[in-house]
């Protein structure tokens, strides 16, 4: 049995970008006929919005342009990227969130920014590991990056939260953009796992979703 490659798409509230990345990406994988071999959600890197449903301008955009738009927002936690293969970030900020977060080197090297997968831009791995962005990597091996790294910030798809619709479709204009070169990527992983595929844990056969959170009070970007 070859093990499913697992991407979760992060943001902040989990209603406008990382919902839309997946929904665009999950089309891709279809059309591509890895549907069945790989395992796309997405998550925010914080609980304000959980068990919401996403953005109406975000439903409204993914629907004009044909994609899937049912949603449930939920917040990312440090324990999945035990099963995660990539975790994508929209934006630097997330970036550096989920690399703080993560739990070993190896953990913090599956992030990367979903831009950087764009036609004509570096890899992320060629601008995040560089080691004049690295700050400190504590005890724990977690890495924490300087904010002043404009290479990355210019990789990042802009919060539309506080915008119009027309921001909205710049968004969507951003993912799809980088969800040709990330599903290039994906495609040569999923293709050597095939090759050598990897044995499953009984105990990891059904991903299972995080349990839903007290969402505390008050409203944050996505």
């Amino acid at each position: 049995m070859i093990t499913p490659f697992r991407i979760c798409f992060v943001c902040t509230g989990n209603i406008c970008r990382s919902p839309m990345a997946e929904s665009v990406f999950r089309a891709h994988l279809a059309e591509d006929g890895l549907g069945g071999l790989v395992e796309v959600d997405s998550a925010g890197t914080g609980g304000w919005h959980e068990g919401e449903g996403a953005d109406p301008r975000t439903v409204t955009v993914l629907r004009t342009h044909g994609y899937e738009s049912t949603h449930t927002a939920r917040q990312f936690h440090a324990s999945w990227f035990g099963h995660l293969d990539l975790v994508i970030a929209l934006d630097s900020g997330h970036l550096r969130a989920l690399r703080r977060m993560a739990p070993t080197r190896q953990d913090a090297a599956k992030v990367h920014l979903l831009r950087s997968y764009a036609t004509g831009t570096a890899d992320a791995s060629d601008i995040t590991d560089r080691p004049d962005t690295i700050d400190v990597v504590d005890s724990l091996g977690s890495l924490d990056f300087l904010d002043s790294v404009d290479a990355m910030d210019e990789l990042d798809v802009p919060d539309p939260y506080y915008g119009d619709l027309t921001d909205f479709e710049a968004c969507l204009e951003m993912v799809e953009s980088a969800s040709e070169g990330l599903l290039t990527a994906v495609r040569t992983e999923v293709a050597a796992r095939a090759v050598t595929p990897a044995r499953v844990p009984e105990h990891d056969r059904d991903h299972h979703r995080a349990p839903a959170l007290e969402r505390p009070q008050g409203k944050e970007g996505a």
